[in-house]
């Protein structure tokens, strides 16, 4: 993370960016309170990143709606937004690389979209026993 900033001090000012520059609201709703290993946050911070791209570019979307939270299974990352949906019935070349991101951190992405209703990306990460 830039200037010895956690993960969470990162993502926030990240999100705060993005939402200034592309007027879209950004509602988060939680962030870890404990700092997520270095390969791990930068594998997050890429679906992020990824995601809310997809949102700037094709949602048309009034907000979008983020969480992170760290406990006992591991990390959890939630990105929803209200805007227009798609069909999902094929890998698009922005869902392929964030799951690759995941798997690279032995995590997995799912992604639900309704035309009409929005998009949720869900993107999970097992805690690794010591």
């Amino acid at each position: 993370m830039r200037g010895g900033q956690s993960f969470a001090e990162a993502l926030d000012s990240h999100l705060a960016e993005w939402s200034q520059r592309t007027g879209i609201a950004v509602e988060v709703w939680a962030l870890p309170r404990s700092d997520v290993p270095p390969t791990i946050a930068g594998s997050v911070m890429a679906v992020v990143e990824e995601a809310l791209l997809n949102v700037e570019r094709h949602s048309r979307a009034g907000t979008v709606s983020i969480a992170v939270t760290v406990g006992a299974s591991g990390l959890r990352l939630t990105v929803s937004d209200d805007g227009g949906g798609f069909a999902v019935p094929h890998e698009r070349r922005g869902i392929a690389r964030m799951r690759a991101r995941m798997a690279e951190v032995g995590g997995t992405l799912s992604v639900n979209s309704v035309q009409g209703e929005g998009t949720t990306v869900s993107a999970a990460v097992p805690r690794r026993p010591r």
